[in-house]
Parts: C-alpha cells; sequence; structure tokens
C-alpha cells in the first residue's frame, strides 16, 4: 500500500457545492454553488476574500464551442449525445482535442473543427457523470463514473476499458487522476471520497467527512492539495508528503525520483560562474531508470555508496552509481546509522529491526511503541510518551525525554544533536563516557534510562523544517523561509528565500550549502567552511587550531567572527580579530585597553567616544589621558568637574578662557566665579 498520510487543511461550510478550483501560486480555492454564487477562500487564513453571484446555469444537450477573441461568439456545434452532456475535458497531451460524457451512458472523445466525435467508449449501464484525463503520467487513459456506481478506466488511443473500480454505494459523481502522486480519487453521492492506487487499482483509503454528497475533485499540479466540494460545504486536504524525494552525498552527486522514475544529476560538473547564491542550478540530468515501488523518501547512506528508496510499505537499497538493487524488505520507514555497515526499520507501529551488514542483526519491540524512527549515533524511537534513545549494538534504553520530535539531527562527531519540535529546537550535548560509567556502576539508571546521558545546551524558538550539521554549526531552514545556523547559543542568518527550500547538504570543497525545492530545482549558497572551522574550535576552546584557521578567513569576515567570539566571552581574542574600528574600541573599553581605545578614537574622532574613554581614564585615576579626552570632546562641564576636584587651579584658569571663547558662557561664569575674578581683567 502507499500509506500516505491525509491531512485536512481547510473547512468551509455552506450550499451545495457545484465546482471547484485551486489557484496554481496562490492559497486560494474558488468554489461555485448551484445556488449561483462564486465564493474564494484563503485556505492559510481560513477566511473568505471573495464572493459574487451570477444567475444559475442549466444542464445542456448539445456542445457549443464559444470564441472569446471574437465577442464570445458561437464558432462551433458539436452533436451527437442524445442526453445531457454532464462534463467536457480537454485532453492535455493534444489540446485540440476533448472528451464528454452524458446521460446518455457514452463517452465522447471529439476534435476542434470536426462536427462528429472521432470514436464513442460504451460500457456503463446508466449515465456517466464524469470524467478525466490523465496527465501526470505516460499511459493514454481516460476515467470515467457513471450512476451504475461504477469507476471506469479507458485506454482512448486503443479504445479499451483496462479497468473497473468498484466499491462505491450510490452514484459516483466526480473522478480524478491526482496530476502529481499515482493516485485516482472517485467522489460520489454516498459522502465518501475514494482512494486508488493508478497502477494497481488497490482501494489505499475512503474518506468520509460527514458532508452528504461529493460532487467534485480537483487537483493542484506541482502540489499536494485536493479540493473537494459536498452538499454542505467545501474542504481542502493534503495527501502524501510535501518535501521532495531528494538526496545528495558528500561529493554532489544528487539523486530524485520523479513519479517512479530515478534520476541524478552531478554538481561537480559546473563551473564557478554558473553558480549564484539563490538562483536555480543549470544541471545535467541523467535517467537512471525505474523504480519498482512508488518513493516516498530517499537517502544516501552516510559512505554515499547506497542509496535507499522507502515507499509503498516497503524499501529497497540500490548501489548510488548503477542504481543496482541490493536488499530490500517491508518497511514503513527506513534510517541509516552513523555507520554505513547498520540500519534499521520500522515494520509497524510496535516493532523495530535492526540490520548490519545487510543481513537482520536484531528484532525489538519498543515499551510504548514505534510510531517513527531517527537515525545517527543513536537510534531514536518516537512514540505517544516522547522520544526514546536506544543503543545500536546493544538495543538498550540510554535516555528518555518526554518530548515529540519531527527531527532528530546528530553531528558527524556523534557529541551534539537537534531535536526539533513543531515550536521550537533543543540542541543537547551527548556524554558517552558518563553512560559508560552509569552502565557499569548502574547509579543513575531508571526506567527512563541513564539521567546524566546528555546536557541541554539551548533551545531556540523557531520551527526547524530541514537541518544539517558541520562540525559544531548546525544549519537550518526555518517555517519562515529563511537559512540561518547555530553555533555556541547565537544565530547567524545566512539568507531570507522566497519559497520554501530543504537542505540537501554542505559541500566543504566548495564553500557551498545545497537546497532542493518540491519542484526539483536545486538552488546554493555561499558559506565558509573556514568561518565554521573557526568557530567550531572556538566552541572546544581549541584555540591553538582557531589560530592556524584565523588567517584562512577573508578579512571582510573576520568582524563577523569577533562578534561571535565576544559572545562567548573571549573579548581579548575578538580585540585581535575585529576590522571593524567601532567594535574595536568598544572592546578596548570593555577590556580597560586605555592606549588600544586612544588609538581608536584619534581614527574616529566622535565627541561620545572621547567621552566613554574620559570616563574609562577617570575611573583607572589617568586624569592627564580624561583631560585630553574632555578637551577633545569639548566637554567644558566635565573639564570643570575634572578640574574642581583635583584641584588643579591652572587648568581651570585655561578653562575660562576656552569656554568663554567657545560660548560656553555658564562654564565660564562659574569659572571666573571660582577664581574670584567677579570683574574681567584687562
Amino acid at each position: 500500500p502507499l500509506r500516505l498520510d491525509i491531512k485536512r487543511k481547510l473547512t468551509a461550510r455552506s450550499d451545495r457545492v457545484k465546482s471547484a478550483d485551486l489557484h496554481p501560486t496562490e492559497p486560494w480555492m474558488v468554489v461555485s454553488l448551484y445556488s449561483g454564487t462564486v465564493v474564494v477562500w484563503n485556505h492559510e487564513t481560513q477566511v473568505t476574500i471573495h464572493l459574487c453571484t451570477f444567475v444559475q446555469s442549466r444542464l445542456i444537450s448539445p456542445l457549443i464551442l464559444w470564441d472569446w477573441d471574437r465577442k464570445w461568439l458561437c464558432s462551433q456545434v458539436f452533436e451527437g449525445h442524445t442526453h445531457y452532456v454532464m462534463q467536457i475535458v480537454i485532453n492535455p497531451r493534444d489540446t485540440n482535442q476533448f472528451a464528454s460524457a452524458s446521460l446518455d451512458r457514452t463517452i465522447k472523445v471529439w476534435q476542434l473543427g470536426s462536427k462528429t466525435p472521432n470514436f464513442t467508449l460504451e460500457g456503463h449501464e446508466k449515465g456517466v457523470n464524469c470524467i478525466d484525463y490523465n496527465s501526470g503520467g505516460d499511459k493514454p487513459y481516460l476515467i470515467s463514473g457513471a450512476d451504475d456506481r461504477l469507476v471506469k478506466i479507458w485506454d482512448y488511443q486503443n479504445k479499451t476499458c483496462v479497468q473497473t473500480l468498484e466499491g462505491h454505494a450510490q452514484n459516483v459523481t466526480c473522478v480524478s487522476f491526482h496530476p502529481q502522486l499515482p493516485i485516482i480519487l472517485t467522489g460520489a453521492e454516498d459522502g465518501t471520497v475514494r482512494v486508488w492506487h493508478s497502477n494497481t487499482y488497490r482501494l489505499e483509503n475512503t474518506l468520509n467527512y460527514g458532508m452528504e454528497r461529493v460532487w467534485c475533485i480537483c487537483g493542484q499540479p506541482g502540489s499536494n492539495s485536493v479540493a473537494i466540494g459536498f452538499d454542505e460545504g467545501s474542504i481542502i486536504i493534503k495527501i502524501g508528503r510535501v518535501e521532495p524525494v531528494m538526496s545528495m552525498d558528500s561529493s554532489g552527486k544528487v539523486i530524485w525520483a520523479r513519479h517512479s522514475e530515478v534520476q541524478q544529476a552531478n554538481l561537480k560538473a559546473l563551473t564557478e560562474t554558473e553558480i549564484r547564491d539563490g538562483e536555480r542550478l543549470p544541471l545535467s540530468v541523467k535517467d537512471l531508470g525505474s523504480c519498482e515501488i512508488y518513493p516516498q523518501t530517499i537517502r544516501h547512506s552516510p559512505n554515499g555508496r547506497f542509496v535507499v528508496v522507502c515507499g509503498d510499505g516497503e524499501y529497497i537499497i540500490y548501489t548510488a552509481m548503477a542504481l543496482r538493487n541490493k536488499s530490500f524488505g517491508s518497511a514503513l520507514e527506513f534510517i541509516w546509522a552513523h555507520d554505513s555497515s547498520q540500519y534499521a526499520v520500522r515494520e509497524s507501529n510496535s516493532v523495530v529491526k535492526i540490520f548490519k551488514n545487510f543481513k537482520e542483526k536484531k528484532t525489538f519491540k519498543p515499551e510504548f511503541g514505534a510510531e517513527g524512527i531517527f537515525g545517527g549515533f543513536l537510534l531514536g524511537v518516537r512514540s505517544n510518551s516522547g522520544l526514546a534513545f536506544y543503543d545500536w549494538e546493544s538495543s538498550e534504553l540510554i535516555r528518555r525525554i518526554e518530548i515529540q520530535p519531527k527531527h532528530v539531527l546528530w553531528s558527524d562527531s556523534g557529541e551534539l544533536v537537534c531535536i526539533a519540535t513543531d515550536e521550537s529546537f533543543f540542541v543537547l550535548r551527548y556524554l558517552p563516557e558518563r553512560v559508560s560509567t552509569a552502565q557499569e556502576s548502574k547509579e543513575g539508571v531508571t526506567e527512563d534510562g541513564i539521567e546524566a546521558a546528555f546536557e541541554v545546551l539551548g533551545e531556540v524558538q523557531e520551527v526547524v523544517k530541514t537541518g544539517v550539521w558541520v562540525g559544531d554549526c548546525f544549519i537550518y531552514t526555518s517555517s519562515v523561509n529563511r537559512l540561518s545556523y547555530y553555533v555556541g547559543g547565537e544565530i547567524i542568518t545566512i539568507a531570507h528565500m522566497d519559497r520554501t527550500m530543504y537542505l540537501l547538504g554542505y559541500i566543504p570543497k566548495d564553500d557551498r550549502l545545497y537546497l532542493g525545492d518540491k519542484e526539483l530545482n536545486v538552488i546554493s549558497y555561499s558559506l565558509l567552511l573556514s568561518v565554521l572551522e573557526y568557530q567550531t574550535a572556538v566552541m572546544r576552546k581549541d584555540f591553538s587550531t582557531a589560530d592556524k584557521v584565523l588567517p584562512t578567513i577573508p578579512k571582510k569576515q573576520q568582524t563577523r567572527v569577533a562578534r561571535f567570539l565576544e559572545k562567548q566571552g573571549f573579548r581579548q581574542q575578538a580585540l585581535a580579530v575585529s576590522n571593524d574600528p567601532e567594535h574595536k574600541f568598544e572592546l578596548a573599553l570593555q577590556l580597560g585597553e586605555l592606549k588600544t581605545a586612544y588609538q581608536l578614537a584619534l581614527k574616529v574622532e566622535s565627541e561620545q567616544k572621547w567621552k566613554q574613554l574620559a570616563e574609562l581614564a577617570t575611573t583607572k585615576c589617568q586624569f592627564s589621558l580624561a583631560q585630553e579626552c574632555l578637551h577633545q570632546a569639548q566637554d567644558y562641564g566635565g573639564l570643570l568637574l575634572l578640574a574642581t576636584t583635583s584641584g588643579n587651579v591652572d587648568m581651570v584658569g585655561q578653562l575660562a578662557e576656552g569656554a568663554e571663547r567657545d560660548g560656553k558662557t555658564n562654564v565660564a561664569f562659574l569659572t571666573y566665579f571660582l577664581q574670584g575674578r567677579l570683574v574681567r581683567q584687562g
């Protein structure tokens, strides 16, 4: 079975719905009602954005072609049906050809310019209500639904019925080949929408939303969304995963599945001039062949030698180079360990199997069930009670955490792990030495595992869509389409994207991140490895390595690195690295380095900075420096305070003349008064 997740996105109550359509780019659904009203809904905000009323239409028997470029002139009439025409659809492969469904029990295929039909398809015992062409695959198929409660699939080239689908309890009112997924959707007056596999014709799911009879179904090209119209309103559902079925290995080979066809592209073939930040890469695509199952996920092994395809409740492991079958089996989910020789599958909601070297090693049943599994240095199992980590070798429980994760992502070293939820993400440090100690001594071991196994480093209130570790830096895309990375508690934004993108990986030799979208386009952003290595070394307090990496960082990036050092509390190192005079001055003040601050103040020539330096010099009893700084800032009030508190009579006399010359009469008056010079001399 396909095992496609189906989620409701919108429920809109209304009068009986006649037809529905989805906007190709905006989050809008338009529905026409039998009352003659047309309503436009925003399915993200769940509100009506437009409503208008037209004259009610009626069913017709002849088909009429109208030319809107010629003021809606009736340019052709197609006659042949002997009863009402219920629907017409245009052939997506030949837009001069269309098909019509009629209550006379027939389907007719027509050609523009010809008054008579090309041919007629007969087989239904009662009136035909609906038809649709197959636009998603390569088969020349047409589907029909009728009052005989049957759905028929026709080969319109051979003019034969290839399959009949039975199951609806009332008249079939709408049929649709999904434009993206290998499914057929049918709706009927029994109030159900049935989902069929378009290759095996097996019934995959039956949906009943309690809104009475179904009247229309509309899929959207390039999307997993489907609009459905009922007697009592309309809904939008999302079928399957939105994420593209793509994977990239460490050398830059990208593999993806388009329906059941597997293709590959090599990023190494691109020149530097062809790669620009945020722009689609001109990839040369190579066909690798067809997959026996419909892929829902595809993943390279950590060493890149193998690639696994999972879907239809099965998995197949292929060699990455030639797509040769290596192993297969049953699985709802498949994950790799950090070592490519090990992997695990979730066979059901209660059974997890671990394999090594393509042979089954262990089967175990997690105590609280298995609703999802996660790979990496530990085997993660999600259940109703939270997330449990198990040892790959012994299957022993390491730690159970009360959290419902969407993603669990490990760093290459196995020291750090990101646990992402629907609301935020946590970064934890794994402490294997404490685990070993606890396992030997049995101290600190509870029913939830080893309490000291993890140390929480931080929580970030952002929703992670996809992520990857580079050293100790966690790079991720967020729910607001922002590409950022987390290091040492700091979030650094790389780019704001105009659509949802999914991280494929990072190639160090290119200094670039690669991302894909649901249309299987690949884009790239620059991210210097030297910066990431430096930040990783700092986080590990390995300053000898950091000092070796620093010369490889371009000067324009060094101030960003300095600000990172400052936030980590390494101000002295930040002062040495920064190229920004303003930033260096702030650091010099914080460190109390008067000489450095003085030299920087001479370059910047800012009154505010001279005042800041004067204040610092005063606190350190460097009164001569403070006096010079106050003179540079022309702060006569500060100079007066300094002169009087230090008892410097000569300074008071000089200050009086300077203040009067510069128009600071209040200070001049006070200095003359302090000197007892009540009458101007001379």
